[in-house]
């Protein structure tokens, strides 16, 4: 692979739940800086709550302890925050940034919007409320067979079958998050239970039901939002250095009204789907970026990033082969959780 030199502008991405599993163990402590972990372990510290650092450094994964909300989320945060820290301003111009799902909190904080440490109270309380309530739960649906082409008939099968499931004996079942090449669904028990009883099966793996996630972006967190405004300071909101484009694909250019930008965050954020290859479509046609930068910890995002480029034909890219492509010169989409990746867009 060819490192290149030339500064290239970037739209960031920042990576939402699930991103940090027993492989990313110890990445906060390799990539962060210690000016910045500190502030969050005694912030932690004070709450009562494991610091972030001893998260990070314990000897091994515990799933049940790592992947709730309270712990997960402000993890994911400092981990892509500290990836943001470290880009190399000589290698890259950052033009606007992203996010998936909780990555929208991040996104805040790297486009300006918030200081890191209201950020990290954002998302240190938005993870807690979830994992205290855990109302409903999530299952991802793949739409695309293995070279990331479009399932026939998938996705109508889905929604026919919501249709079909929601409001029937007190089920509850929607669209989550829109994710390339895959969609989360989320609902109550008994929605969820018939979507697994009665969805299509495959490819691979798939469905696969999310441990320890709740029904994030679907009106059952109604009351999660109505808690977070009531708790949560508008005053800590302010307008963006860097654009920033929200789950609708909407653009909060610098200029943008704080207040707008609160009612929004814990309000259709929260409550309405999360249209994360809408982002990410519209990233690459209304600011033309040199390349993708997908902040660590993890680099699973990556797929769902191509698949929304293959989705819009963008370049002409209809397929995986056709993305592997792309990227074996200069990748287009650099996922910092890759070393060899990371090396193109980090700082020494």
């Amino acid at each position: 692979m060819k490192v290149s030199k030339a500064r290239r502008t970037a739209v960031v991405v920042c990576p939402g739940r699930g991103t940090y599993n027993k492989a990313e163990l110890g990445y906060l402590g390799r990539h962060g800086q210690a000016s910045m972990i500190g502030p969050m372990d005694a912030f932690r510290a004070g709450l009562g709550q494991p610091t972030l650092s001893e998260l990070d450094g314990a000897t091994s994964f515990d799933a049940e302890t790592m992947t709730r909300g309270d712990n997960a989320s402000p993890l994911i945060f400092a981990c892509s925050l500290a990836d943001f820290l470290s880009l190399d301003g000589d290698a890259v111009e950052v033009v606007a940034v992203t996010g998936n799902s909780m990555g929208w909190y991040t996104a805040l904080a790297c486009g300006g919007a918030l200081s890191h440490a209201d950020a990290l109270t954002v998302v240190n309380t938005m993870g807690g409320y979830m994992h205290e309530a855990l109302i409903g739960g999530q299952v991802v649906h793949s739409l695309v067979d293995d070279d990331w082409r479009p399932i026939p008939g998938r996705r109508e099968a889905l929604l026919a079958l919501i249709a079909d499931v929601h409001g029937v004996d007190g089920r509850e079942l929607y669209v989550s998050i829109e994710l390339g090449g895959m969609i989360v669904l989320a609902g109550n028990a008994a929605g969820i239970e018939a979507l697994l009883a009665r969805g299509p099966r495959g490819p691979g793996v798939f469905p696969i039901t999310l441990h320890n996630h709740a029904a994030f972006h679907t009106p059952l967190q109604a009351p999660i939002a109505e808690r977070a405004r009531a708790s949560l300071d508008v005053a800590w909101f302010r307008s963006p250095r860097i654009p920033m484009i929200d789950g609708r694909g909407f653009i909060w250019r610098p200029a943008a009204e704080p207040a707008a930008l609160f009612d929004y965050t814990f309000g259709h954020q929260v409550t309405a789907p999360y249209d994360f290859t809408t982002a990410i479509q519209v990233s690459v046609r209304e600011f033309a970026p040199d390349c993708l930068i997908v902040l660590g910890p993890g680099g699973t995002l990556g797929g769902a990033v191509a698949q929304s480029l293959i989705a819009a034909r963008w370049r002409g890219l209809d397929s995986k082969a056709a993305f592997t492509r792309l990227q074996a010169e200069t990748p287009f989409v650099v996922a910092m959780g890759r070393e060899d990746q990371r090396a193109l867009v980090a700082g020494a």
